[in-house]
């Protein structure tokens, strides 16, 4: 589905940065085929800084200061660099200027070789490739934005700060850190990903939460004497069932026992096992309840003999619909309107950056790239009619925001 047709556009300053972003879109393009020729997955460390280098000259170009952040291995895997370009307004902050930071993600889920295999296309208004979509057009358009603001001298801002994560696809476990200490402090985030087929910004995202859960039982000769075990396997099936038994509990929280391990041979009763599981809610205080149930079912174990001990490994907090960003939403809609569009605000169970953002307490707005779909998979697309549209409202966006 295309973004939302266009009308008249009553507001005259709207109408310059959309005559712009028009007028923008063969270069556009043409750095998007750029983009998408590199193969950046996750773990493909210097694909990921080439596609770094290449954003970094384009905001070097517009006026952005820029520092390249080398993240730490995680779990033997390394990653690219988080690129962070900083352009400073016109606007001071005791005056209402905002620092805005505008947020998107370099790698991608594909594996080395699908650049080559799989290339970018044009066929009429739709773009295809690895990453087209996801994430690499929504950073080129955040680019596009600014590069328009500079032009036309519209920066009434305190900073802009542009970050081109590489490891969103995987959970950002290197760049977290980073990301966290970046936007501590920031006024509003947006957040780069490409909006919803529908032409929908996102209002909100769900956390997720990875538990394990270890059950110990007793090894015994399952032949000799299995009276004398206990069978860790067997209460480890109960516990799955009871665990996603919980699912439909409360609204909009999911739980999924996706991996079972137990044993190493037949003939020994069982005297472990673990669970890897996954929980994702709308909000904090919905995800706290589930855990709390979750241990609560842990607790009691189907099998005389065994115990199950429940470890959180990794938190991601929700992106919540919150009082703030209702009125980031609220500023957005208006913008579009004033560009001839109408946009609403869509909730998705997926993960991004948005959520470490708004985990930090900063208004958070998700979904300003262009139109597009399919991601993760090789019917990826972009709709390039929206671009134009969309890098102008994500401007007009930028250029209202006020500090409160």
């Amino acid at each position: 589905m295309s973004a939302a047709p266009t009308r008249a556009v009553p507001d005259p300053r709207a109408a310059v940065l959309l005559d712009a972003a028009r007028a923008a879109l063969p270069r556009y393009l043409a750095d998007l085929a750029d983009l998408v020729a590199v193969d950046s997955g996750s773990h493909h460390r210097d694909g990921v800084n080439r596609v770094a280098d290449r954003l970094r000259h384009r905001l070097h170009g517009i006026g952005f200061s820029t520092e390249r952040l080398a993240v730490d291995p995680v779990g033997g895997r390394t990653f690219g660099d988080v690129l962070v370009a900083r352009l400073p307004g016109t606007l001071r902050p005791e005056e209402g200027g905002a620092r805005i930071v505008l947020i998107g993600h370099m790698d991608t889920v594909f594996e080395d070789g699908t650049a080559a295999a799989r290339p970018f296309r044009a066929v009429g208004t739709r773009a295809y490739g690895p990453g087209v979509s996801d994430d690499k057009g929504g950073l080129l358009a955040g680019v596009t934005a600014a590069e328009l603001l500079v032009r036309h001298r519209r920066t009434a801002f305190a900073e802009l700060v542009l970050i081109a994560t590489p490891d969103e696809e995987v959970g950002s476990p290197a760049s977290r850190p980073v990301t966290e200490l970046l936007c501590r402090g920031a006024d509003f985030a947006l957040g780069l990903e490409c909006a919803r087929e529908n032409g929908d910004l996102v209002v909100q995202r769900k956390g997720v939460v990875d538990l394990l859960v270890t059950v110990t039982g007793r090894a015994a000769h399952a032949g000799i004497e299995p009276e004398r075990g206990a069978n860790a396997a067997l209460a480890a099936a109960h516990l799955v069932v009871a665990l996603q038994a919980l699912n439909g509990t409360w609204p909009g929280v999911t739980l999924n026992v996706g991996v079972v391990r137990a044993g190493t041979r037949p003939n020994i009763v069982c005297p472990e096992a673990e669970l890897q599981v996954e929980v994702r809610a709308a909000t904090s205080a919905a995800l706290r309840t589930a855990l709390d149930a979750i241990r609560a079912t842990a607790s009691r174990t189907a099998v005389p003999g065994t115990t199950a001990r429940v470890d959180q490994l990794d938190l991601c907090p929700p992106m919540e619909f919150g009082p703030a960003t209702r009125a980031v939403l609220a500023l957005a809609r208006s913008a579009a309107a004033d560009l001839g569009l109408t946009v609403g605000g869509a909730a998705t169970g997926g993960v991004g950056d948005a959520n470490l953002t708004s985990g930090l307490g900063v208004p958070t707005l998700d979904g300003l790239g262009p139109v597009g779909g399919a991601d993760h998979t090789p019917e990826e697309w972009l709709d390039t009619a929206s671009v134009p549209t969309r890098i102008a409202l994500l401007a007009t966006l930028v250029e209202r925001l006020r500090r409160a």
